[in-house]
C-alpha cells in the first residue's frame, strides 16, 4: 500500500491564507487578529516542511479579507510572511508582507516619559532600519529594536 506524504486540506472558496509564518510566531498570529473569535472555518498548521524557511507555519480563514492596519500589525510581529488572497477557489492576489515606513497606533514607546505613555494619543513610529528592524518614535525620538516591542 502506498503511503501519502501530503496533507489533506480544504481549498478555500473565498479567503485569505497566511504563509510563511516562522513556526514560533503562528500562534501568536492568530491571536492578533483575533482568530479565536472567529465564527469561520481557521486552519492552523505549524512545524511544517518549507523550501524557503525551513519550517512554517500557515493559516487559512474563510471568507475572510484583513484590513491595512491587521496588516500592519501582521509586519511587527514577523515581516515577510505571504498573504493570499483566495476568491472562487483560486489565488487572485498575493502578498509579501513588509516592514512599512511608518506605523501608526500599533507599537507602544518604550520610554516611559514618552508624551504618548502619559497623553491619550496615538504612536508614531518610523522605520529607520529595515534590515535590523529598527524603529524609531517620531515624539521621543526613542529607538527600539522590532522583536523588543510592545504591541498597543
Amino acid at each position: 500500500m502506498e503511503k501519502r506524504k501530503d496533507l489533506m486540506v480544504a481549498a478555500l472558496e473565498q479567503g485569505t491564507v497566511i504563509d510563511h509564518i516562522p513556526t514560533d510566531k503562528v500562534f501568536t498570529v492568530a491571536q492578533l487578529l483575533g482568530l479565536s473569535d472567529c465564527e469561520e472555518p481557521v486552519l492552523i498548521g505549524n512545524n511544517l516542511s518549507s523550501k524557503k524557511i525551513g519550517k512554517k507555519g500557515i493559516i487559512k480563514v474563510a471568507n475572510r479579507f484583513f484590513t491595512d492596519a491587521e496588516i500592519s500589525r501582521l509586519a511587527v510581529v514577523c515581516p515577510n510572511i505571504r498573504l493570499c488572497i483566495i476568491r472562487d477557489f483560486e489565488v487572485a492576489e498575493k502578498r509579501e508582507v513588509t516592514l512599512p515606513d511608518s506605523f501608526v497606533n500599533v507599537v507602544r514607546c518604550a520610554n516611559p516619559v514618552c508624551i504618548t505613555n502619559n497623553e491619550p494619543m496615538k504612536t508614531v513610529f518610523n522605520v529607520v532600519d529595515k534590515q535590523a528592524g529598527i524603529l524609531k518614535c517620531r515624539y521621543c525620538g526613542k529607538e527600539q529594536a522590532i522583536g523588543n516591542v510592545k504591541l498597543l
